[in-house]
């Protein structure tokens, strides 16, 4: 059979399907059951899942170096951006589920996703343990909580460019990872630990999980008067007695 016939049988056969088939007719109620979505569950506040008491305070300074307080909001700590890379490295991320960790790994361009053969939550631990080991040795033992914030943010820096090496870590790596999470426990739904008081959406004037803002879609460079809304809606939405 020549290509020109393959294509053209198999072309006939999906037209056939598609007309015999019969579109279902739902009366009664909905074609699922509830409780069978996975929703997200609401981090509450507590011990650290994931980090022990010096990763988290590492943890704690990185995060307010790379998102530092100011007049217009808080800082990455403040915003809960630690509590948020915590509860995600205790969870499914951390442990790189529903990713296929299988060899061989090999280097992949930046379209094709999580290339790496250790997971978030062992990357991290390694990272950090490395990076406090660097320290120890670099600034007479003291810990990055520590350091004075010109010497945090040249530690920061050298680790984004790669000029500072640390033991059997790419410390580029480690520090885009600990950027992006530190990103996304600021701009995510504060529902999973981080953008405490929607900080950062107040920042950049995102609306958030609002039911409908279609009124404002084509009207731009408006700024959106309405405060956000999280998945769990608004604290000062609940009624109090």
């Amino acid at each position: 059979m020549s290509r020109r016939s393959l294509l053209a049988s198999t072309a006939a056969l999906l037209v056939a399907g598609i007309a015999s088939a019969r579109a279902r007719t739902l009366s009664g109620g909905m074609p699922w059951e509830p409780g069978t979505a996975t929703p997200p569950r609401l981090v509450r506040p507590g011990p650290w899942m994931f980090f022990t008491s010096d990763e988290a305070a590492t943890i704690e300074a990185v995060v307010d170096r790379l998102i530092p307080p100011d007049d217009r909001g808080p800082g990455g700590k403040d915003a809960g951006c630690a509590v948020f890379i915590d509860r995600q490295l205790a969870g499914p991320y951390g442990s790189a589920a529903g990713l296929y960790m299988k060899p061989p790994f090999m280097p992949g361009a930046a379209t094709q996703g999580y290339q790496l053969p250790d997971a978030p939550a062992a990357r991290y631990r390694a990272g950090l343990k490395a990076l406090a080991d660097y320290l120890k040795a670099t600034f007479s033992g003291k810990s990055f909580p520590e350091l004075a914030t010109a010497d945090q943010d040249k530690v920061l820096a050298g680790l984004e460019s790669g000029s500072t090496a640390l033991k059997d870590v790419k410390s580029a790596e480690f520090f885009a990872l600990l950027l992006q999470n530190t990103e996304e426990g600021f701009f995510a739904d504060p529902i999973y630990g981080g953008n405490r008081d929607m900080a950062g959406w107040k920042l950049v004037g995102f609306p958030g999980a609002r039911y409908d803002y279609r009124d404002w879609v084509e009207r731009h460079n408006e700024a959106y008067p309405l405060p956000p809304v999280s998945i769990m809606g608004r604290s000062d939405w609940t009624v109090r007695e």
